[in-house]
């Protein structure tokens, strides 16, 4: 099956952003399809911050996006647009560092008044990094998932629905391992 890098773009431990997308990986995975989580918060905030290409922590988010065949790109949405801290990371990724891609757009917010960020804001950015194919994603009010003690998500059921279908959709654009490969 594919290889899937699945960003984080929340600056918080807590997030309901990155919960999400776990979620999603689980689902992604139980697929048959390879995930790798990237939460930007945990990458070295000097290097993030001050362009440091060279840095292994960012040389190796590189090395993870080369490597996928699809990728999801889940934020919050601050100030009608996507967190900073994503800005930063797709600032230190190659120009055409999605091309080849399936990208799959998710963000999280308060209110519905933040629903355009993903296309006026976050898509003419993937866009401009080359995808290949860029999904319409989705976006979840933060209100439709709720986080359990043991970490836990679940989704409110008009909104799992929908993510259901968009997850659904980006898995059947991702590349398939043959039978007869899958087999030697």
């Amino acid at each position: 099956m594919a290889t899937v890098l699945s960003i984080s773009g929340s600056p918080s431990a807590t997030s309901r952003t990155a919960r999400l997308a776990r979620h999603l990986d689980a689902k992604l995975t139980a697929a048959g399809h390879q995930v790798v989580p990237l939460d930007v918060r945990t990458l070295p905030a000097e290097p993030l911050l001050g362009a440091d290409f060279a840095h292994p922590a960012i040389v190796e988010a590189t090395a993870q996006l080369a490597a996928a065949d699809g990728v999801i790109v889940a934020t919050p949405v601050y100030k009608a647009a996507y967190s900073g801290l994503l800005k930063a990371l797709l600032d230190l990724f190659p120009q055409y560092g999605l091309s080849g891609k399936t990208v799959l757009p998710l963000a999280t917010g308060g209110s519905t008044a933040h629903v355009l960020a993903l296309d006026y804001a976050l898509r003419p950015v993937l866009s401009s990094m080359g995808a290949d194919h860029i999904l319409p994603g989705w976006f979840t009010l933060d209100r439709d998932i709720t986080v359990a003690p043991d970490g836990s998500v679940t989704v409110a059921p008009g909104s799992a629905e929908a993510l259901g279908r968009v997850l659904d959709q980006f898995a059947a654009t991702l590349p398939r391992t043959p039978l007869y490969a899958a087999a030697s």
